[in-house]
């Protein structure tokens, strides 16, 4: 069964340590709250707000080991009054079990879906 989940991630600053650290983190947090293997996945899309330019996740992801994995970037829509500095990805993975997919919101982003409450974030 084809399951997808989504999360974000607050980074510090515009640089591409940060940038590519940050993807990563949110890439395991989402594998690992979901019980996800490299293997299940079938796609990451990765988005940045405008502010996000010095990296791009995808290469920090495939420098941490990703190699078969399909990944893509997009900036995020600039919005009036959005959150700065903001990685959001969406994990499209086959899901082992039938459960419902956790989402995962670090470092700050947990602002952007408050309604999730601490069940939804971490």
């Amino acid at each position: 069964m084809v399951k997808a989940v989504r999360g974000a991630i607050a980074v510090r600053a515009d640089e591409r340590t940060l940038i590519h650290e940050a993807a990563t983190r949110l890439v395991s947090e989402l594998m690992r709250a979901n019980g996800i293997e490299e293997r299940d996945i079938i796609s990451i899309v990765f988005s940045l707000t405008i502010d996000l330019s010095a990296g791009n996740p995808a290469t920090g992801l495939r420098q941490a080991g990703f190699a078969e994995t399909p990944l893509f970037c997009a900036q995020e829509a600039r919005v009036e009054g959005g959150m700065a500095r903001v990685i959001r990805a969406l994990l499209t993975f086959e899901a082992r079990r039938r459960r419902a997919p956790i989402p995962v919101y670090l470092d700050g982003a947990e602002t952007l879906r408050p309604d999730l409450g601490a069940g939804g974030a971490r």
